[in-house]
């Protein structure tokens, strides 16, 4: 390029950050990995900081809840939540990588029943031990197994014990060129859909891969309230923003304790407060005055214990974007 052309080309403009605080519900799309499409979110809304709840394969498309500012001090709550996927397990052709991406490995003939279906899907309800599968990003002596796999390693993983809550057949197809079996599956936190629709279509003697996945729901969010990228592309910011829950939506099975405001601020710093509670394992605090969440905590012994805090500037910042942060979806002491 001409010095002269490099002279008049018009430079990118910079984004303005700005502090954000909330979670939105992403439908992920096709094809980006959980942190490109996180990134792509955090530049439309010229966030400073972000995180998500746990990735999702580039080949799923679902529910991704994105953290926001002060939201990510309690995304690891959320990471134990449990999980409902609808998938497509392709019958007859065995792949590397146990879904569409890899290359086919084997292929077998589908003769298998409908009472052979039912009767192996029956099998895999309930707890199980599962061997992670190579193609992952679990990591094993500080290396993620993924990258093992693509250099032609295969290592010893351990069986993590996870649980199968329902698994529902909602349609099969066991002829034709493209025998499937569609599955809505509801499990425990670190189940890989890969690896268990592998492992039935290996039950029913014909093998097989996921050719599709897609997350309904995680915790208590329902893909129906999620944006997609493109509908977020074509918002405003203030329609935008609009889009973001409240922080304390990660905290819906935390019983709600409110304090004055002397409490709030010796709270706020880290000193324990006493009171009349009962023994609580998770507990969401706000502030009654304005109303405002201060952070988590847990009570023992009548002792109200600080866990993670919002910062006073975060709940200033807070408080300036929703003047109205009624401590909602959460139980009373």
């Amino acid at each position: 390029m001409s010095d002269m052309a490099a002279s008049t080309r018009t430079p990118r403009a910079k984004v303005q950050r700005r502090p954000v605080h909330g979670v939105l519900l992403l439908d992920k799309p096709l094809g980006l990995s959980s942190n490109q499409a996180l990134q792509k979110a955090k530049w439309l809304l010229r966030a400073e900081k972000a995180g998500h709840t746990g990735t999702l394969d580039p080949l799923a498309t679902g529910v991704l809840p994105l953290c926001f500012g002060a939201a990510t001090k309690f995304s690891q709550l959320h990471l134990d939540a449990d999980k409902t996927y609808e998938t497509t397990v392709r019958l007859g052709l065995k792949t590397t990588t146990a879904d569409a991406e890899g290359e086919v490995v084997s292929k077998r003939p589908v003769t298998c029943t409908v009472g052979q279906v039912v009767e192996v899907l029956d099998r895999f309800m309930g707890p199980m031990a599962q061997v992670p599968p190579m193609y992952s990003a679990l990591k094993k002596d500080g290396k993620a197994l993924y990258e093992y796999a693509r250099a032609g390693e295969t290592v010893e993983r351990e069986a993590r014990q996870v649980v199968i809550h329902d698994l529902e057949l909602l349609e099969m197809q066991l002829e034709g060129e493209a025998p499937f079996l569609r599955l809505r599956v509801t499990c425990s936190k670190g189940t890989y859909i890969r690896t268990l629709g592998e492992d039935i279509a290996e039950a029913l003697g014909c093998g097989g891969h996921l050719s599709a996945l897609r997350r309904v729901v995680t915790g208590p969010f329902e893909v129906s309230e999620c944006v997609t990228l493109e509908d977020l592309s074509a918002m405003d910011e203030p329609q935008r923003e609009a889009r973001l829950m409240p922080v304390q939506c990660l905290l819906p099975d935390h019983t709600t304790v409110t304090l004055d405001s002397e409490n709030s601020g010796r709270f706020l710093s880290g000193v324990r407060r006493r009171g009349t509670w009962p023994d609580l394992d998770r507990v969401s605090v706000f502030g009654e005055n304005p109303p405002a969440l201060l952070g988590s905590a847990h009570v023992k012994a009548g002792e109200l214990i600080p866990g993670r805090l919002l910062s006073p500037l975060e709940i200033q910042q807070i408080l300036k974007r929703s003047p109205v942060n009624q401590p909602a979806l959460a139980k009373q002491a």
